[in-house]
């Protein structure tokens, strides 16, 4: 579906409806529906100006890892995620800066299996908004906390 709406709650949820997620969706007006394999077709053509990708670590230099973390454990679940970070003119990344165990997600070279290889432009978090790059990575903005302490938190080059 293009043209999602927020999630869906009470009388609003439609069991037909769904994200990847499983969550229950609502339509914005507008919104179009097409087949599994079209989607694929947009992706792989070229034919997204903007993809926002959830990931577990990005590289200072654009390369995501979303799809396993390397537990045993886990089930992978790349989907198509590979195709949208090589078919997206522009990738962005929305991801908690920190893992539950503290570990930073923004790093040097990732240690989780890519999903793509430098095609992540920006990086959302909790803590700032930050641009991926050759040189490292440079920091737009952020929440709340000193770039110095993000330094001594993320292993990645953080750059001004």
């Amino acid at each position: 579906m293009l043209g999602r709406g927020p999630a869906a709650v009470g009388d609003e949820i439609d069991p037909g409806l769904a994200n990847a997620g499983e969550v229950p969706v609502t339509e914005l007006p507008g919104a179009v529906y097409f087949h599994h394999a079209d989607s694929f077709a947009m992706m792989r053509g070229g034919r997204l100006d903007v993809c926002v990708l959830g990931a577990f670590q990005v590289s200072q230099h654009g390369d995501p890892a979303n799809g396993h973390t390397g537990d045993p454990d886990a089930i992978p679940a790349v989907g198509g995620a590979m195709d949208l970070a090589v078919g997206a003119r522009q990738v962005c990344v929305v991801m908690k800066p920190f893992t539950r165990q503290g570990e930073p997600g923004l790093v040097p070279t990732c240690t989780y299996p890519l999903t793509g290889t430098a095609c992540v432009s920006g990086v959302h978090t909790g803590h700032g908004v930050f641009i991926t790059g050759p040189d490292g990575v440079r920091v737009l903005e952020t929440y709340g906390t000193a770039v110095a302490r993000l330094r001594k938190r993320l292993f990645a080059d953080l750059l001004c």
